[in-house]
């Protein structure tokens, strides 16, 4: 008789293979929506924010299908946290979130370190730092800053990057890698 661990692992090594198939295969365009086809049923996003105390664990898209509240309670979750100001987050910013935990293969939740910044708060981190950019992805919704106790920063930028659908900034001294549904290119150490 199998038991159910084992089972569990020979399943979930095979939608590993699969995803990380249907993730090579990926179209190297910014655009995310299709590349997860096939990875699966159900995408769940699971974040914490240390700014606000907030955790978030939710499945999002089902069957080939959005589940708009659950978009909008990520969008909420990943709010500008200085002003409260909440603009919907992309949803190839959310799929590429979810691809990269997926390579990753932990059920430790993202922390989120930034997500929409309004442009009070991108001018205000500018005049402190020269690695904000004036145009940041932040700004219109489309870009994250994350962070996983488990994983270093470079095995987080390599699931990233195997998606093949956005950007990703490697930021080894804060620890946090930036993903982006802007176009494919990467940078940082």
């Amino acid at each position: 008789m199998t038991t159910s661990n084992s089972t569990s692992l020979s399943r979930r090594a095979l939608l590993g293979a699969f995803a990380a198939t249907a993730l090579v295969a990926a179209p190297t365009s910014g655009n995310a929506f299709g590349f997860l086809r096939g990875a699966g049923d159900i995408r769940r996003l699971r974040m914490v924010s240390p700014r606000t105390g907030e955790k978030i664990d939710t499945i999002y898209w089902i069957e080939g299908e959005y589940i708009r509240d659950a978009v909008n309670e990520i969008s909420a979750f990943m709010r500008d946290w200085r002003t409260n100001d909440v603009k919907g987050i992309d949803l190839r910013t959310i799929d590429i979130m979810t691809a990269a935990h997926n390579l990753l293969d932990t059920s430790e939740p993202y922390t989120l370190l930034s997500g929409y910044r309004s442009p009070q708060t991108n001018s205000m981190l500018r005049s402190r730092s020269g690695g904000v950019a004036k145009n940041s992805l932040h700004l219109k919704g489309q870009a994250a800053d994350l962070r996983l106790g488990s994983r270093s920063v470079t095995q987080m930028g390599r699931a990233a990057m195997a998606c093949r659908a956005g950007g990703v900034g490697k930021y080894s001294r804060s620890n946090f890698v930036h993903m982006d549904c802007g176009a494919v290119r990467s940078w940082g150490g």
